[in-house]
Formats: C-alpha cells, structure tokens, sequence
C-alpha cells in the first residue's frame, strides 16, 4: 500500500495533534500513530502543564526557573519561546474545552511542582494529559482532509536525493507501507523503555530518534535522561508515576523510620529539581537498607481521593490507600531531554523532515527538565513545527516509489534481546554512571547495534518485535556513548568518577550522526 499527503506525521501525542490544528486548511494530513491514538505518553502526563497564568507569575520568573533546572546548558531562545508563547496557546486549549481544575472564584486552579518558585501549573485531577489529548483530539479529527491510521509501526525514513519525503511503516497485520509527502513531522514521544524501570507506557521504545539517526538527521543531548523520583515500587505492580504534585500539596519522602530526609539533604527539599531528588532516595535507600515511602498522612483523606483519583485507584489496585499507607516508591526512566535537533520551527538537520515533543531537542530543557514542561514543550513547539511545515515545502509533485521493508515472520538478527538490553541501561547508564560501567553497555550494546544496523542498511527484513529491537539498541547507544564522552555531572546525568559540574570544558552540547560532531 501507498499513502501519499501534504503532510505526513508520525505520532499522535500532544505535538502532533497540536501540529495538525495549525495545518488546517493547507492541504491533506495523514497521521501514522503506533497503537491507538491515545495510547501514547500524552495520556500517561499526570501533573499538568505549566504556564505563567497566575497573578503573581510572569515569562521571566517561568523562565528562571526553567533556566534553573536546565543546569547552565539551556538555549535561552528556545526558552523564551516556551515561556513567552506558552500562556496563549494554553488559553487557546481552554477555548476549545479543555476542562482544567478551577478554583471557586473561577480562575485555572494552579499546583507547584519541584524547582518552581510560584504556583503555576494548571491540572485536570491528575489526568491532565488525557484532557488535553482528548481536546486536541476532537479538534484534529474534525478537520476536512485528515487521515488517521492507528497501528501504523512507522519504521524508516524515505530519503530521496537528500530530502525526506515520506515513511515505510508496518500495519497490525506486519504488512509493509510506505507514506509519501513533501513534509514529514516526527512526533512520536520518548524512548523510556530503553531502561528496565519506566514510567513510560510500551509504545515509548524511541522509534523517532533511531529513524532520524538511521536517516543522517542528528540527534544531540541524548545523555541526558530524566529518571522520576517516585514511581511506585510494589513486587507485582507496573511501575506507576506518582506525580509530583502530590509533593506539591504537602506529601513528605521518608524513610522507615518514618524520618522526612530531604530537608537534611537538599535546601529544596522534598520539591528540589528531579534528579536531586532522585538520587537522595537512593542514598537513603541504601543507607537504611530499606525503601523510602511517600506519605501523605499529613492531609486530608477526601481531598486526597478527590485530587487524585487515579493515583488513588492505582494504590489501591496494590493494596494501598494513597491518603493513609505509606506507599514505597523509587525512581523510575520518564524522560528525554535530549533527541533530534531542531531549531525552534521544528526543522531538523534533514531537509523535508521535522520533530516536535519528547522525540525532538530545542535546548529548552537543558541537563534537566522542569517539571511540567513537556506538555507545553509539545504544545508550544507542536504548533511552531506545524506553522513551518505550512510554508516549507514544494507544492505536489510526483513522488517516485520507494520499496518498502520487505515483512518478515522472524526476529532481528540481534546479539541481545529487549530485556538484556533495558537490563543494561538500567545497571550502566542509570541514575550513577562511571566509565567501567558505561564502557561495559557499550561493550555489550555495539556488536548487537552493529549486526542490526547492517542487516538493516542491507535491506533485510525485520518484523516488528525487530524494529523494536533495533530502536532500542539504537537509542540505548547514543545514550551510552553521550554519557561516557561527558566528563562531569550536570543536571539529570551524574558521573560518581566526575562528580562536579565542568563549565570550562563541558558548558556545550554535543550532537551526532554517523560521525560525531561537538558544537
């Protein structure tokens, strides 16, 4: 099967939707998305998005902030853009129904989260990603000229003298398509199910940035994984995010003994930056040989339940009740902040082909994202990326076929099978990192990449436990190699053999391709 479009996006989240709203009226739109179109990361973002709608906030102090928790290595454009842009288009949500929390005057109810000087994070209970993927959801599918395909493994880039012009994708039944369009949107989330511990749903295996990077687009930042601090850690249970904004409305971190350790350990305590609070747990896991818990015993069980169903519904599923249990929790994989490179229009390194959300990299999360972000990250530049692609392209035009992947019934030729592999990341390149265990990922990883990535450049086919196989060899890499070249520690990435910050020889950043390049 051909498809061919206007404008082609890969991915169903926050970014791609928001994309498909601006693209209204410039010519048809075909969105390829993984399972079902709610089923991405979008849905999963529990605390809500942030924006300076307060009355006693403004972009600067949004900011600050950002530029905080980003550890000197943010681009200042990048989070201007965000900051500055960030309110309208939140308000524009609002107009088209989504349904934030209010507070009995009528105004958005606003939660602080970790590293934000003042309230300013708006919220649907502590379903806010759902709401805002059902309201862009409505508003894209509405759209004359929209085509969606839902189970839709898109799986390589079609390149043609330079350019992208489309994608190959597999269909629920492993049958090999291609998608062709002048303008191609790489929208599809994060890559969390490289580690073994994640808050990620299964689609997040990083797909974007291997086909960008197997495409020659480079990719930068990719050291720099954010590993939530609280997920909940019950033998059995998937490891559920329980949102900062439970910290944000007075939950403590303790220890067994019942002791709230972080005001020993951080001035911020328990709503310090992410990766602070990540590694304190643990220590202090470690120290007490016991875990640590989140407790929020300390307030009022209906508001709890109220504020945080399903949160609330997840503990119980676990033999837990949130307001009165002490409920263990530990970090878990959640983030990206690094991915393809971009500028603030979403354009890539590779004419023809864009990115926007997790899978994308503006700079504007730094060494370590601030909480709530992402979803105005992909809102904001979601809509940006949309705006360019309107106006960046030629016009119709032929598109020559391009044989699609050959479908296949067995696995990849891989030296190690996806368990191994998020085993790996998870032991090695994790919250605490040295060279003899990054040198040891690699050394287990690279031969596994290589021998897939030949098959795949020799045009052998893979099926889609393959692709999958292959995206988180892939990423798993560029992560390892990222953090074994960065001699310091720096936001969300920590090197217990370089333990300080090193702005003389590491305030840069660093891309790849097929060859490294530092900039």
């Amino acid at each position: 099967m051909e498809l061919f479009a206007e404008f082609l996006i890969i991915g169903s989240g926050i970014a791609g939707l928001r994309a498909a709203a601006e693209l209204a009226g410039a010519g048809d739109i075909l969105i390829l998305t993984k399972a079902e179109p709610r089923e991405g990361s979008t849905g999963y973002a529990q605390g809500g998005i942030a924006a300076a709608v307060g009355p006693d906030d403004s972009p600067e102090l949004h900011a600050a902030d950002t530029l905080a928790a980003g550890d000197g290595l943010c681009d200042e454009r990048a989070v201007g853009v965000l900051v500055e842009e960030g309110p309208r288009y939140v308000r524009e949500l609002m107009d088209w129904g989504a349904a934030f929390d209010r507070d009995p005057g009528g105004r958005p109810s606003l939660a602080i989260e970790g590293a934000h000087s003042v309230r300013r994070v708006l919220h649907a209970h502590d379903a806010t990603g759902r709401e805002i993927a059902r309201t862009l959801w409505a508003r894209a599918s509405s759209l004359a000229g929209l085509t969606a395909y839902d189970h839709a493994l898109a799986v390589e880039l079609i390149v043609e003298d330079g350019r992208a012009i489309g994608a190959c994708f597999l269909d629920e039944d492993g049958g090999a398509s291609s998608a062709y369009a002048p303008a191609v949107l790489l929208a599809t989330g994060g890559a969390g199910r490289v580690y073994r511990e994640t808050t990620n749903p299964p689609v997040a295996t990083g797909d974007g940035v291997a086909m960008a990077y197997r495409a020659g687009a480079a990719v930068v930042d990719m050291e720099f994984v954010q590993f939530h601090p609280t997920a909940l850690q019950v033998a059995g249970q998937p490891r559920f995010l329980l949102s900062e904004a439970l910290r944000g409305e007075g939950a403590r971190l303790v220890n067994a003994d019942g002791d709230a350790f972080m005001t020993r350990s951080e001035p911020g305590g328990d709503l310090a930056p992410r990766d602070r609070v990540s590694r304190a747990i643990v220590r202090e896991s470690e120290r007490t040989g016991h875990p640590v818990s989140l407790s929020l015993e300390l307030l009022d069980p209906d508001f709890v339940h109220e504020r945080f169903p399903l949160i609330s519904d997840a503990c119980r599923r676990a033999g837990l009740d949130l307001a009165r249990d002490r409920v263990p929790v530990g970090p878990a994989a959640h983030y990206l902040m690094g991915g393809v490179a971009t500028d603030v229009d979403g354009r890539t390194t590779l004419p023809g082909l864009f990115a926007a959300g997790e899978v994308a990299c503006t700079g504007v999360h730094g060494a370590n994202r601030l909480a709530s972000n992402s979803l105005l990250e992909g809102l904001v530049f979601g809509a940006r990326a949309g705006r360019a692609m309107r106006t960046s392209t030629p016009g119709g035009g032929s598109r020559p076929p391009v044989a699609a992947p050959r479908p296949a019934r067995g696995g990849a030729p891989a030296l190690l099978r996806a368990r191994e592999i998020q085993d790996v990341m998870w032991r090695e390149v994790g919250l605490f990192r040295d060279r003899a265990g990054l040198e040891r990922a690699l050394a287990a990883i690279e031969p596994a990449w290589r021998a897939v990535d030949a098959w795949i450049r020799d045009g052998g086919p893979l099926d889609a436990d393959g692709w999958r196989t292959a995206s988180l060899l892939t990423v798993g890499r560029l992560i390892a190699r990222a953090a074994l070249r960065r001699e310091e520690s720096r936001g969300a990435h920590y090197r217990s053999d370089y333990a300080r910050r090193d702005d003389i020889h590491w305030r840069r950043r660093s891309r790849e391709t097929m060859k490294l390049v530092n900039w």
